[in-house]
């Protein structure tokens, strides 16, 4: 509890966002693709089993097996409480957030890194309601944080989340050949970034995540003013990466750089797509919770299909 009996407030908790969480929450019939299309595609049930790993005790509710209440903990406490199991069924969650110092960027009052800390706390928190185990990776050039997938970590992350900074310059590949090491359990891993690389880079970057069998979800997360270079006045323009500047008179330039990002994307869809790795471009200047609905409709479909 906080101050004045006042609950406690989780830091991270801010990009929960209540409105977008209510929109996403009544659409539960596509949320639930999160589940059946990437989550209990792994389990072998979808439930908390009967397994010899402890996770917790929780409070009885009408409609429990009561085979499952602690009676022992009764006779203490004069509460019934019951045991859950992390049983093989419960499957690894992971975003791995990229926090490199292009993410910084926002032409529209919210930066891309904030849109991912937002996108990061909703995927989280959906996967988290169905049980099952999530963990969060930042990166720039390095692994910045780890935390391991936990049924009881939901708040660590949001702890993480809360205190992300992008300063460095980023580099897909030593991190992500890291980070791969760890994930020796098959699950969902989903990367966030905006993918200031080369396609050919990215695609080598992010391959060795899927050495364990572990299924892939990558969101490309791009600012409206990188897509369609909406500048007017001439300037000199400042790489986000390295800080080189390059002046530039937009109008002049708008065609052409327009066709060099399509290029780009279209490059960077087709490789993830061909190595089998679901793959959505995020625009920052869109609803989170439109680009969510569009998502989980498109994953539901293709697992209907299967």
């Amino acid at each position: 509890m906080g101050i004045s009996g006042q609950p406690a407030v989780v830091p991270g908790a801010r990009f929960l966002d209540p409105t977008v969480l209510a929109r996403v929450g009544n659409l539960d019939f596509v949320a639930r693709a999160v589940v059946d299309g990437f989550i209990n595609g792994l389990h072998k049930a979808p439930y908390f089993g009967a397994s010899v790993d402890f996770a917790e005790h929780r409070g009885y509710v009408p409609g429990d097996d009561i085979r499952r209440i602690d009676w022992r903990l009764w006779a203490r406490t004069d509460r019934y409480y019951v045991k859950e199991y992390e049983a093989e069924s419960n499957a690894n969650f992971s975003v791995l957030l990229d926090v490199s110092k292009s993410m910084n960027y926002g032409s529209r009052g919210i930066t891309k890194l904030d849109y991912a800390r937002i996108l990061t706390a909703c995927l989280t928190n959906l996967v988290h309601r169905q049980r099952d185990r999530v963990g969060l990776a930042t990166f720039d050039d390095a692994v910045v944080e780890h935390v391991p997938p936990s049924a009881k970590h939901m708040d660590v992350v949001l702890h993480v989340l809360d205190r992300v900074e992008a300063g460095r310059p980023g580099n897909l590949g030593p991190p992500l050949r890291r980070l791969a090491e760890h994930f020796g359990r098959r699950g969902v891993i989903v990367v966030i970034s905006d993918f200031y690389e080369e396609p050919e880079a990215v695609v080598e970057a992010i391959a060795p995540l899927r050495f364990r069998g572990n299924e892939l979800v990558v969101f490309h997360v791009m600012d409206p003013a990188e897509l369609d270079f909406s500048f007017t006045d001439a300037s000199a323009f400042e790489d986000l990466e390295t800080g080189e500047q390059l002046p530039v008179v937009p109008e002049a330039f708008r065609k052409e750089y327009v066709s060099l990002v399509r290029a780009h994307l279209d490059a960077v869809q087709q490789r993830l797509t061909e190595s089998q790795i679901d793959y959505t471009l995020i625009d920052t200047s869109k609803p989170l919770d439109h680009a969510l609905f569009h998502y989980l409709s498109r994953r539901q479909r293709a697992v209907r299909t299967r």
